[in-house]
């Protein structure tokens, strides 16, 4: 079964999000504090983790930023709804995807089996091309590695698919629900910044690696990934 802990202090909706999980093929453990929930991660691993914002303890967002420091397991947020800012704050702290509360807990199965396929935890489906080859910039799908100028950029898996779809269409404008289906695998809702935010911190990650101005923003439409000389796809 695929281990999955839950961090959220409201323990009557982590024994219903359990019992429901459990039905889907998932096995379950929860904490209930953050502070306690960091060590317990420090000890034990999980395939993707299930994080609420508001906890006694630790704040959700500052569990978030000490998990960030010694584990890239996949972190689904759920936050308040409407509350955008904790969103987005929370991917760009390193988050995977959100869910606003209260949920549907189909809808949670469902974000989490995306997650997961696309997780360093388990086997990624072949792609098209195992390496991408832009002049500076590569991509290995065997090690899920970005890198500029031979510098790791340490993508999160879901940066890293982003980044790979935008860059296998090299110097093509890539609209965002196409990136949403294809790097998050499910498709981009109303008022989503899912999307933005990941670009935002792969276009920081590449200019603190000299790599600046490689993905260019096209209004309305998505993003475009700009071609290096002797860019290639093997």
């Amino acid at each position: 079964m695929t281990k999955i802990l839950i961090i959220d202090d409201d323990q009557e909706l982590c024994v219903l999000l359990s019992d429901f999980l459990k039905l889907e093929g998932f096995e379950t453990l929860t904490q209930h504090n953050g502070a306690e929930a960091v060590e317990h991660c420090k000890e034990n691993q999980y395939e993707a983790i299930i994080l609420d914002i508001m906890l006694p303890g630790m704040q959700g967002l500052e569990v978030l930023r000490k998990l960030r420091e010694f584990s890239r397991v996949p972190i689904l947020m759920l936050t308040a709804r409407g509350d955008e800012t904790d969103r987005i704050v929370g991917l760009e702290m390193g988050a995977d995807d959100y869910l606003p509360k209260p949920c549907n807990p189909r809808e949670l199965a469902a974000r989490l089996r995306a997650i997961l396929r696309r997780s360093e935890s388990v086997t990624e489906p072949p792609l098209v091309a195992e390496k991408i080859d832009l002049g500076l910039t590569q991509l290995d799908t065997s090690n899920r590695c970005a890198r500029y100028s031979g510098e790791d950029l340490n993508l999160t898996s879901a940066e890293f698919n982003v980044m790979w779809e935008l860059a296998s269409q090299a110097g093509q404008v890539v609209d965002k629900e196409s990136i949403s289906q294809a790097a998050l695998g499910r498709p981009l809702s109303a008022y989503d910044r899912s999307i933005d935010v990941h670009v935002s911190k792969i276009r920081k990650k590449l200019a603190q690696a000299g790599g600046e101005n490689l993905i260019l923003s096209v209004r309305g439409i998505g993003y475009q990934f700009v071609t290096g000389t002797g860019a290639s796809a093997t």
